[in-house]
């Protein structure tokens, strides 16, 4: 498994594997052999990059898809919506919408590329009616290794085996995926979460100790051993006993600097920058970042953070090979970002107040 970066950083962290298996024969539906991946895994470990990607994935599972065509007007190209086909208000007959689209958003989020699977064609048109999602980190481009990928693959390969790629709906980001691109974010984030998580689970003051110099000094076995022994003994109970000749001295270091708040901090900031989801979004607190209502808030999730995704799946959902000429499909953004009556309340009753004292 290929790391990322340079080869002598410390292989905390490594890149999803771009080969598969030599000799698996899975096939598409037996779900015991799929996975994600053990660097999506590690990466969703830490929180901040867990939050962020559940704010795009709930944006983008709840959106319903919409039919359109395009008529021009003589000045511009008008929209005229059509009747939905079954697979675009269910893509896979046996999971949910949120379901199929959650996934697809978080393999482009992460490894810049998801793939789905047709599984039933119309024998009238030949064209797509139901897919099955397949995880990308099972799927290699024997043709492009990555992480950058320059277009559509002609030799597509799931656990080993060779899947025909008229088959296969290739989404592909414009931009490289975060694993790839975060990789040293991410490694940062883990090792300050971990140096945080040996300090939490030291029950006891940290500090050391010391041999008087009239003691019989002791060998570096009987030191260990000694320490070992304090620090199981005041794990059980507070009080704690020492012979004339040692002493026990604690550490004069910030509890906040032994958590490494700041870094930590700082880290959650570059995450956020990372994925492109707003600091202020995330609960990082940055100055000049402010919103005005929920919906100043969904719009810029949606700008910042959900747009790129989406793009990336309703335009390849509009290519030839789902749809014919002229046919397309979009998200409804409209109804998620103005979805908020009850945040408007207030602002509405407010106004009113204000135009009665202004005739009073």
């Amino acid at each position: 498994m290929a790391l990322f970066g340079n080869k002598k950083r410390t292989p905390s962290f490594t890149a999803p594997p771009l080969q598969a298996a030599a000799g698996s024969s899975a096939q598409i539906g037996q779900f015991y052999s799929y996975s994600v991946g053990a660097s999506t895994e590690l990466a969703l470990s830490c929180a901040t990059v867990s939050r962020a990607t559940q704010m795009i994935l709930s944006m983008v599972g709840c959106l319903p898809l919409r039919h359109y065509t395009k008529q021009w007007t003589g000045e511009r190209y008008e929209k005229i919506y059509l009747e939905n086909e079954s697979w675009m208000d269910q893509p896979d007959p046996r999971s949910t919408m949120n379901f199929i689209m959650s996934n697809t958003a978080m393999d482009i989020m992460m490894r810049g590329r998801a793939f789905w699977y047709i599984t039933s064609r119309s024998s009238a048109t030949g064209r797509p009616l139901s897919f099955q999602w397949l995880p990308a980190s099972m799927v290699s481009t024997l043709d492009q290794a990555g992480p950058q990928f320059f277009g559509q693959s002609n030799e597509v390969t799931f656990n080993g085996v060779q899947l025909p790629t008229e088959d296969v709906i290739q989404f592909i980001s414009g931009v490289q995926g975060f694993l790839f691109t975060g990789a040293r974010t991410i490694t940062t984030a883990l090792k300050l979460d971990q140096a945080a998580e040996r300090f939490a689970v030291n029950e006891i003051a940290a500090g050391w100790l010391q041999v008087g110099d009239n003691a019989e000094q002791m060998s570096a076995e009987d030191l260990g051993e000694l320490a070992g022994a304090w620090r199981t003994a005041r794990q059980t109970g507070a009080i704690g006993a020492l012979s004339g000749g040692i002493s026990f001295h604690e550490f004069t270091s910030d509890p906040n600097k032994l958590q490494l708040l700041e870094s930590r901090q700082y880290s959650s900031l570059e995450v956020s920058r990372q994925v492109g989801v707003p600091a202020y979004l995330l609960g990082i607190g940055v100055p000049g970042y402010t919103y005005q209502n929920a919906q100043q808030a969904r719009q810029d999730l949606y700008l910042f953070g959900a747009k790129l995704v989406l793009d990336v799946i309703q335009m390849t959902l509009s290519m030839v090979n789902v749809l014919p000429r002229n046919r397309f499909v979009e998200f409804d953004t409209e109804s998620y970002i103005y979805e908020n009556h009850l945040a408007e309340v207030p602002v509405e009753e407010a106004g009113h107040r204000e135009e009665e004292e202004a005739y009073t």
